[in-house]
């Protein structure tokens, strides 16, 4: 009979090792692949109906239309109409030729246009793109709103034909001069002799906008909402594509929903006349900016009315056809005139939360917000004292490290007891190895470990705790350092100009994984199987190909790089202070009687 093929086992301590380094894989795969997804479709209970004139739930707000026969221009000074009902006589009222206004402070620089009074450019001047070279930041789609005819602060209107009236008419711009410093206002009016539109726009030192609108048909008001078409966002981001980082989102009792772009509704389920009432605030967004709707009065809540869908596009991307549809938002008020505050700017959790209501939600840390929360404004204290985000990463991954310290402590001494004892178990795990794993003698040979354990003191999970704690540390910055405008294009030094993007030549991966190496040749080994041995130096490769293969923010890999050189530092102290000691006079005493054994 040959020798039964001898079966490669794992030790306790390093099937939690093993387990938790999978673990933290299948959590960072997860989130970037798996992760929770915006509904895509709104809550039954508030879908607006498509049909009826009245609405079909308390969230949904369907309004009659204006009837077609109160088509511009079909009563132009008109004191009756045919039917003999009373009508206000409106002189018309539209410039000659199609003219521009800008309105600018430090922040921004906002480009009017008095056809149809939208907005044609909204540069944000302490932001740039990622265009080579960069250039301003330009939150509006110029070539999309071409293609689909809309651009923001356009309105929305109950009725087709007085929409497409009232965003294509000439408007009158009070001011003369061509460039308004803020704080400034701009106002525009317009009409046929049957609609009548004003628009007014308060501009002041903030990224806030308040924003009031008229809109009347043979003097009488009607609802009119005030709509970001055409797109919105940084046009030029790589990775993802900036389809893939657009979304538009609303708040109804105090909740957060974001809906993606992509699923977003097409404009047969939005027809005019339908409104999602009892919102918050409202807005559109991609990773690091934002447009949102609010109330004029601060934080009252259930103000707003919205609709939202899309506008299928197809883009030539590298010669192939590339689905890019355009998200579209508009809001309106429960009351009329309209009357509201546009946030446009950066997410900046700070900021974000001192407006009302607040808008912090926005910046999205996920499940680990608990963790990415506090180290994320540790951060920002630090930046405070040293100008650079990247050596700010730095210093806060040696708190950190100093922090955990004892408990690195603690497990390097049950390491070196585990090593200790590491031919004991050995010879435990031989007397068993010819029984599977479901033979109820196997039970003894755990028995007898942790026999050995227990009278050594050894806590087997006591030397995993430092890397487990690790873990969650790493995922909580990796949603921090993704998702806070601070990171956008902040640079180190050298190469590393975004700490929000990719190391560009993955040389901060292969020195974090260099580093993790060393620190664990430097680990006392508790394995005594030299298959066991190969997969733990393994495991920095596998780390190192994570950061590869996956665009994950330079940022993290200075965390892991700065903790990775600080442990191999630790380590050192820590075999000068406390080298390994002999085995002890009980185990010597049991191998000898083996070898006894062995010879008769």
């Amino acid at each position: 009979m040959s020798e039964p093929q001898k079966k490669f086992k794992l030790t306790h301590e390093l099937r939690i090792v093993v387990a938790s380094l999978l673990s933290l894989v299948v959590i960072l795969l997860w989130a970037k692949y798996f992760g929770p997804k915006p509904p895509t479709n709104l809550p039954q209970s508030s879908r607006p109906a498509q049909t009826a004139p009245a609405p079909t739930s308390p969230g949904t707000a369907p309004r009659a239309a204006t009837p077609s026969t109160n088509t511009p221009g079909s009563a132009k000074g008109n004191a009756t109409s045919m039917s003999g009902v009373v009508q206000v006589a409106i002189l018309p009222k539209a410039d000659t030729e199609e003219r521009t206004i800008v309105v600018e402070n430090d922040l921004y620089r906002v480009e009017f246009s008095n056809h149809g009074a939208v907005v044609k450019s909204w540069q944000l001047k302490k932001y740039t793109d990622d265009a080579k070279p960069r250039r301003v930041l330009d939150l509006v789609h110029p070539d999309a709103a071409q293609q689909t005819g809309g651009w923001p602060m356009a309105l929305a209107l109950d009725d087709g034909q007085l929409e497409t009236a009232a965003n294509n008419g000439l408007y009158q711009i009070s001011s003369t001069a061509q460039t308004l410093h803020a704080p400034a206002d701009a106002e525009f009016n317009w009409s046929d002799g049957h609609l009548e539109v004003s628009k007014r726009f308060h501009f002041d030192n903030s990224y806030v906008v308040r924003v009031e609108t008229s809109v009347r048909v043979n003097g009488g008001p009607i609802t009119a909402g005030v709509a970001w078409l055409g797109g919105f966002g940084d046009l030029t981001v790589l990775n993802p594509a900036p389809i893939d980082t657009v979304s538009s989102f609303y708040s109804e009792n105090g909740k957060l929903t974001t809906i993606a772009a992509k699923k977003l509704d097409s404009p047969e389920k939005w027809p005019h006349g339908v409104w999602q009432s009892g919102k918050d605030f409202a807005g559109i967004q991609d990773r690091y900016f934002t447009a949102a709707f609010l109330p004029s009065n601060g934080n009252v809540p259930g103000m707003l009315e919205t609709r939202y869908w899309k506008i299928p596009r197809t883009v030539q991307v590298e010669g192939k056809d590339v689905d890019d549809p355009v998200p579209q938002i508009a809001t309106a008020t429960s009351a009329q005139p309209t009357a509201m505050r546009i946030y446009v700017g950066p997410k900046d959790y700070d900021e974000l939360k001192k407006i009302r209501p607040p808008l912090n939600a926005l910046v999205n840390f996920g499940w680990f917000e608990f963790i990415s929360d506090p180290l994320f404004h540790a951060l920002k204290w630090l930046h405070t004292y040293i100008p650079n985000w990247g050596w700010s990463i730095v210093v806060l991954t040696l708190i950190i490290n100093m922090l955990l310290f004892p408990l690195k402590y603690t497990g390097y001494k049950t390491s070196l007891k585990m090593q200790r004892v590491a031919p004991e178990i050995k010879q435990i795990q031989e007397k068993y190895k010819k029984y599977s794993m479901r033979d109820p003698r196997k039970a003894e040979m755990n028995k007898e470990v942790m026999a050995v354990y227990s009278r050594e003191g050894i806590n087997p999970v006591g030397g995993c705790i430092p890397q487990l704690l690790q873990m969650p540390i790493w995922f909580g910055l990796y949603r921090a350092l993704q998702g806070t405008i601070e990171m956008r294009h902040a640079p180190w030094f050298g190469w590393i100009r975004d700490l929000s993007a990719k190391d560009p030549y993955y040389i901060l991966p292969v020195l974090m994984g260099l580093s993790m190496y060393l620190a664990s040749k430097m680990t006392p080994m508790t394995a005594t199987d030299p298959q066991q041995q190969a997969m733990m130096k393994f495991m920095p490769l596998t780390m190192s190909a994570m950061f590869v293969v996956i665009p994950y923010p330079s940022g993290l890999a200075v965390y892991i790089l700065t903790s990775g050189l600080v442990g191999v530092a630790q380590q050192w102290w820590l075999n000068r202070r406390h080298p390994l000691p002999a085995p002890t006079s009980q185990t010597q005493n049991k191998k000898g009687k083996n070898g006894k054994n062995k010879k008769q």
